[in-house]
């Protein structure tokens, strides 16, 4: 399947494919409700409908039309210096591929060349896979609290990875 694997922007379909990708996975993995989906798909699509290509960045990993993974970086409304990365998943039939750390790297290539300062994220405590590519890429732990939501308590952890 490597062997097929391509790296893409916006294409037709992406909003829904990027939101199924996540309702699945949580929904399966995590027991995330309904509402886990309807927020990623709103939010997917109001980025896509505003998405500017000097300050916003996304990837697709793409293998015969099959999603395989995706990551994005916002630009935040109220810190312009910051850029919050978003919605990195990958499909666990395409795991232990590299497509994940390919993914990381090209956004945090991205903020580096479009200036910003710092890079945050929220992400919830147990996605260790995760989570241990962004401390490989120097994210900190910076933040950490339980809260209400998607069906359940999720313990909710914000990490930053700031540029000199």
């Amino acid at each position: 399947m490597k062997d097929t694997l391509k790296i893409v922007g916006y294409f037709p379909g992406a909003i829904g494919k990027i939101t199924t990708l996540h309702a699945v996975y949580y929904r399966e993995h995590w027991g995330l409700d309904h509402s886990f989906e309807a927020q990623v798909g709103r939010e997917v699509s109001d980025f896509i409908t505003r998405f500017d290509e000097k300050k916003d960045g996304l990837w697709n990993a793409v293998s015969e039309n099959e999603l395989a993974g995706c990551i994005a970086i916002t630009r935040d409304s109220d810190e312009p210096n910051d850029a919050r990365l978003r919605w990195y998943i990958v499909d666990p039939v395409f795991h232990g591929q590299g497509i994940g750390k390919t993914l990381i790297k090209r956004a945090i290539h991205f903020c580096r060349a479009a200036g910003y300062k710092r890079i945050y994220l929220w992400t919830f405590k147990g996605l260790n896979q995760a989570q241990s590519i962004y401390e490989q890429n120097g994210f900190l732990l910076t933040e950490e609290r339980d809260v209400e939501q998607w069906g359940g308590i999720i313990s909710e952890q914000r990490f930053d990875l700031e540029f000199e």
